[in-house]
């Protein structure tokens, strides 16, 4: 146990760098820095998936891994739309998908953020004239926050969420 310990001391600290977005800071209106306000420094988030290829779902996971440990910045994941504060939502709307989501979108207690998070679910990107996509996720619910890519980067993902939550 001694070895362990005196090898972790030696090593240092080898989570806290991530590779750096090339992606601008999204643009956040007035009215959403108002809303966010509300949750001062932390952000629970509810990942939904309408239909997506899977990409940006994996994308999501990286940022709990220990290179971008999303939970250092307060973003934590909830296992229940009741406990979020906020929707991601993945991939072109389904027509099976189409009433789960807005059933979840009111079960998640207001005030809310939704974010929508690569290019399908914010213009159905390669599901675009599919005969099972109904559209992109601004059609069904209020989208406050668009993060682009297909799909984005794990560093997007987490500078966009720092950006709403008014850390950069």
């Amino acid at each position: 146990m001694f070895r362990i310990i005196k090898k972790s001391l030696r090593k240092g600290i080898v989570t806290g760098t991530y590779p750096e977005s090339g992606m601008p800071a999204p643009e956040i209106s007035d009215p959403l820095k108002k809303k966010m306000k509300l949750f001062k420094r932390s952000l629970t988030i509810r990942e939904v998936d309408t239909g997506s290829c899977n990409g940006c779902e994996m994308e999501m996971n990286a940022l709990i891994n220990s290179i971008y440990d999303a939970e250092r910045f307060g973003i934590q994941i909830a296992a229940s739309p009741r406990h979020a504060d906020a929707l991601v939502v993945t991939g072109p709307v389904t027509v099976n998908m189409q009433s789960a989501l807005k059933n979840v979108y009111r079960m998640t207690p207001d005030p809310k953020v939704v974010v929508a998070l690569g290019d399908c679910a914010m213009n159905c990107g390669m599901f675009k004239g599919c005969y099972a996509v109904t559209g992109p996720v601004h059609k069904h619910i209020p989208v406050d926050l668009s993060i682009p890519g297909c799909p984005p980067r794990p560093s997007e993902i987490l500078e966009s969420l720092r950006t709403l939550l008014g850390q950069k």
